[in-house]
């Protein structure tokens, strides 16, 4: 059920009216969260260049925020690969503000979106 949300989320958020009314930033931030240790480390991406964090490999593939509020609410589509697997931890879209609607399901790690960089 949860997946089928964040699929409908997704393709409502990638629609022509949403394209139209969300601005495109070169990159944003993210938080990652390592369970084991409990240390959160902020990360700042550019679209399209992964970085490593931990045993985490993430790239931000597009970041997008509302035209009329540059600091609002962030959504961001990320690939997160663990350890050099073949299938990625996680590749979607994440809400700022409902982290939890498409969240990544990993044992060790949690990633959540914080803002684009504008």
């Amino acid at each position: 059920m949860r997946r089928l949300l964040a699929i409908i989320c997704a393709v409502a958020l990638a629609g022509p009216v949403a394209a139209q009314n969300a601005g495109s930033a070169n990159g944003g931030d993210i938080r990652v969260l390592d369970k084991l240790n409990g240390v959160t480390t902020d990360v700042s991406l550019q679209n399209g260049v992964p970085q490593q964090v931990g045993l985490l490999l993430i790239r931000m593939n597009d970041c997008r925020y509302p035209a009329r509020n540059p600091t609002g609410d962030a959504y961001a589509a990320l690939t997160v690969t663990y350890r050099n697997e073949t299938t990625p931890a996680f590749d979607g879209w994440m809400i700022a503000s409902s982290p939890a609607l498409n969240a990544m399901d990993h044992p060790r790690y949690d990633v959540w979106v914080l803002r684009c960089a504008v």
